[in-house]
């Protein structure tokens, strides 16, 4: 049984491919699945640890039935997707003689839902954001390792979204997936690519249905641009709360962020939202009241739309650089609880008419998307981040990083990248490398505790963002020399290129002996 798993930061939803009705349908699991109105059940992305030692947590809708999303308990945890693969500023809790992670605590997540399932998948399709750095991608693959699943496999969740609408008459497609932790935008085009098939069968689903002499159309969708960023729905209740304590004193905790979401909610349905807040400390009682147009001040304030624009500009110069122009495009698609919000919805019309604008799956759209990657579909997707080496610059006294894979360089590479080393001392042992994923140079994720509450926000940056993905001891060793190594000549070869899945690896040859040390080897995994 195939299964597609959207964590998202505010929700994540769990899809399968029903075969009696022959579409994807997302799955209803009682104890963590809440369904509001018209939603599909959504599990709240959320989590109280009861015990770490035993690794006993509770997550989803139990948690907020239990009540526990409502008070300022180091236990509870709520957008901790943000903080899997980033540098933490502050600390984690200790609980019950465990060192807590963010890892640790998604995985604790993921595996609890994994749990919860009548029957065990044997194929996995998990979504990442498009701006997700290596190190969160390789902590998903090694969760999924735990779960002994035969396959496993990653797409963006902007072009999941593309292929969950399923638009038959609409190529070019837009999808603008804005949800509790980040904004991704990607133009998807989608094309039917009709293949001879010689074994005579099509796939479809899992299912084998012979013919004879058939052909099989595999459906393609080719990424031509796509930007990201940290900045979601939750930045937007953060924003909130901060004006309510700024302006009105009221305090923060769990309870209050948990009143600026829900004012947040109110407002994209109505034009004024309410909601009392009691302090049974101190036995005063607070008003939250806001209307649109002081919530819009609070995002023009936080340059929320300046933001956008920067996006949607640097979206549009990549598709300009495709060939593609903004009237070339054939809908849009929304997707993401933000995305509901009037001023977002505002905002987008400026760019695009309104005929074009779609928003009638905003929330299982990446699910339902990622079950198509079952169906034979091909994705062919660029890197949205640039590879590099480490090496010490002179003039600057200082380490700086060498590019040696391009952003935007297509994946499978189809010719691998050659970079010789030699040694740099007499008598030299080995040979080090740090290699490094370089980010965008505007922003970064801060993950830090505000009294009892986590807080995840995204802050500026003059700096390139880098992760490191070999700088650990054993792990930046590219090879032991023997014999020692000494300088004047070239002693090893290095060819690196990007796998199908998106993965970085590497040979390495030792030129002296004609040896190879290393063949097909994950960075992340050297050591």
């Amino acid at each position: 049984m195939p299964i597609a798993i959207d964590f998202g930061t505010s929700n994540t939803l769990v899809a399968r491919f029903n075969s009696s009705e022959q579409q994807p349908e997302i799955i209803n699991l009682p104890n963590i699945s809440q369904q509001i109105g018209n939603n599909p059940p959504l599990i709240p992305s959320l989590i109280y640890v009861e015990n770490a030692a035993k690794n006993q947590v509770i997550i989803g809708k139990k948690v907020r039935d239990r009540g526990l999303d409502l008070t300022d308990n180091q236990r509870f945890f709520r957008g901790f997707k943000r903080g899997i693969g980033t540098d933490i500023q502050g600390f984690l809790p200790q609980l019950d003689g465990c060192n807590l992670s963010f890892e640790l605590i998604g995985k604790w997540f993921l595996d609890s839902i994994l749990q919860q399932l009548s029957e065990k998948p044997d194929s996995l399709i998990l979504t990442v954001p498009v701006d997700s750095f290596e190190s969160y991608r390789n902590w998903l693959t090694e969760v999924c390792q735990n779960w002994q699943v035969e396959q496993v496999r990653l797409i963006d969740e902007s072009t999941a979204a593309a292929l969950g609408y399923g638009s038959e008459k609409d190529n070019l497609l837009l999808v603008i997936d804005f949800g509790g932790g980040t904004i991704d935008l990607s133009l998807v085009q989608l094309e039917l690519n009709k293949k001879e098939n010689p074994q005579g069968f099509i796939l479809k689903w899992g299912e084998k249905l012979l013919g004879n002499n058939s052909a099989q159309k595999t459906k393609i969708a080719k990424v031509l641009a796509k930007v990201g960023k940290n900045l979601g729905g939750s930045d937007l209740d953060n924003w909130l709360l901060e004006y309510f304590h700024q302006h009105h004193h009221i305090p923060k905790s769990s309870l209050t962020m948990r009143l600026a979401e829900r004012l947040k909610i109110a407002l994209s349905n109505q034009t004024q939202a309410q909601e009392v807040y009691f302090n049974d400390r101190t036995l005063e009682t607070y008003e939250l009241k806001l209307d649109r147009s002081g919530f819009e001040e609070i995002l023009a304030h936080n340059q929320f739309f300046t933001q956008l624009d920067h996006l949607m500009t640097n979206l549009l110069q990549q598709a300009r650089r495709n060939g593609v122009e903004i009237n070339d495009i054939d809908a849009v698609l929304l997707v993401g609880g933000t995305v509901q919000i009037p001023a977002v919805n505002t905002w987008i019309r400026q760019y695009f008419p309104e005929s074009k604008i779609k928003c009638d799956r905003p929330f299982d759209a990446i699910a339902r998307g990622a079950l198509q990657l079952e169906q034979g579909l091909e994705v062919k997707d660029f890197l949205y981040h640039s590879y590099g080496v480490r090496y010490w610059n002179k003039r600057k006294n200082c380490h700086s990083w060498h590019t040696i894979i391009k952003a935007g360089q297509p994946y499978p590479m189809n010719n691998p990248v050659e970079l010789y080393l030699g040694a740099s001392v007499e008598n030299q042992p080995s040979i080090e490398l740090v290699i490094g994923e370089l980010g965008a140079t505007e922003s970064n994720t801060e993950v830090y505790f505000d009294g009892d509450r986590l807080i995840t926000r995204n802050v500026k940056s003059g700096e390139t963002c880098i992760q490191p993905l070999n700088d650990q001891e054993n792990a930046r060793t590219m090879a032991k020399l023997n014999p020692l190594g000494n300088p004047g000549s070239d002693r090893l070869k290095i060819e690196f290129w990007i796998d199908e899945q998106r993965f970085l690896k590497i040979n390495v040859e030792d030129l002296l002996i004609n040896e190879t040390i290393l063949e097909n080897q994950i960075v992340t995994q050297l050591n």
